[in-house]
């Protein structure tokens, strides 16, 4: 039984049951009090030692949620998250969704039914209404019974949140690559449903916009090495090879810094040097591109201090307005596409 199924059998909100058998600052009457209690004792359920702990203000679980640990972008997220966490004396608990949907919502309902002290989700959205509908009623219904809510992704869930300026980055990359002399563009998209896709690739549009170029190719696929190595290889393969190039090489922009290795890896499976043949620019700054030769021009995030202000957001909820901080990229402009002469 779950404090869902009291509040039906008692015909009350799920918030009244919850301050009833959870205990809360405000008061209950007492008519409703027993309802809730007389709902109880049929269904013999027992309020949970850790929404108890919770409704005091207590440290307790919190729940973490990412598309992909093995994606770096998540893993240095999620090692903010840990050492917030740690600081404040909580413990974290890890759910992968592989980049589904349905499977974020499951996550989080799971959470729910735990009793977590609070959910962080990591990551973007999708452009799916249902789901994106699905996982917000999810979200109240745990808010409703005292949990604490933050996410880093669009600001489409009503909850407190991290927002990273992802098309505003990809604006200000694209220019600083312009006027770095290159007037050749492919753009390396990544899957046309994810809402983080969808701004860096209109970002990168809009930069080169403003320098009055259009790309001259665009490919998309999945956010990761392997898909975008796929994309690339059959980018290359369809266009005529020119050993010797008079001009300036064209610029490969990829929505992210693992989608850049997978291409700098297709360009040199195909016989191409970077960026002596194509320069090559991502986004994110993950960790291993410290292992990356040539160094990559990308734009780096503060992905451990997003991570960290995650749990600052739910560390200190109060029931009040949703929050919303505001996190700008920084353009790092290394190697792989150097400045013409």
């Amino acid at each position: 039984m779950t404090l869902d199924d009291v509040a039906r059998e008692a015909g009350v909100s799920l918030a009244t049951a919850s301050r009833v058998l959870n205990g809360s600052t405000r008061v209950v009457g007492e008519a409703l009090r027993e309802r809730v209690h007389d709902a109880a004792a049929r269904l013999d359920y027992s309020a949970n030692a850790q929404a108890q702990a919770m409704a005091r203000g207590r440290s307790d679980v919190v729940g973490l949620v990412v598309h992909d640990i093995a994606d770096p972008y998540f893993s240095s997220l999620a090692a903010g998250v840990m050492d917030a966490a740690e600081a404040a004396g909580a413990i974290v608990t890890l759910s992968v969704t592989r980049g589904d949907a349905d499977r974020e919502v499951a996550h989080v309902a799971t959470l729910r039914r735990q009793r977590v002290r609070a959910v962080l989700l990591a990551g973007s959205r999708w452009a799916d209404a249902e789901r994106t509908e699905a996982l917000r009623a999810e979200l109240e219904a745990f808010r409703s019974g005292g949990g604490a809510v933050a996410a880093a992704t669009q600001d489409v869930l009503g909850v407190d949140s991290v927002l990273v300026d992802n098309a505003g980055g990809a604006r200000r990359l694209s220019e600083a690559v312009v006027d770095l002399g290159y007037r050749e563009f492919w753009l390396l998209e990544g899957p046309a449903d994810l809402l983080t896709a969808r701004d860096r690739t209109a970002g990168f549009l809009a930069g080169l916009g403003a320098r009055g170029i259009d790309p001259a190719c665009r490919v998309s696929g999945p956010f990761t090495r392997d898909g975008a190595y796929e994309a690339v290889a059959g980018l290359l393969a369809g266009r005529p090879r020119r050993r010797r190039r008079t001009g300036p090489p064209p610029v490969l922009l990829a929505a992210n810094d693992v989608m850049a290795v997978g291409a700098i890896a297709a360009a040199r499976d195909a016989g191409l040097e970077v960026p002596r043949d194509l320069a090559v620019a991502g986004f994110d700054d993950i960790p291993t591109l410290r292992d990356v030769a040539p160094a990559l021009t990308t734009v780096r995030l503060p992905l451990t201090e997003v991570g960290g202000r995650l749990v600052d957001l739910v560390h200190s909820a109060a029931g009040g307005p949703q929050r919303v901080e505001h996190v700008e990229g920084e353009v790092l402009l290394r190697a792989s596409t150097p400045a013409l002469g």
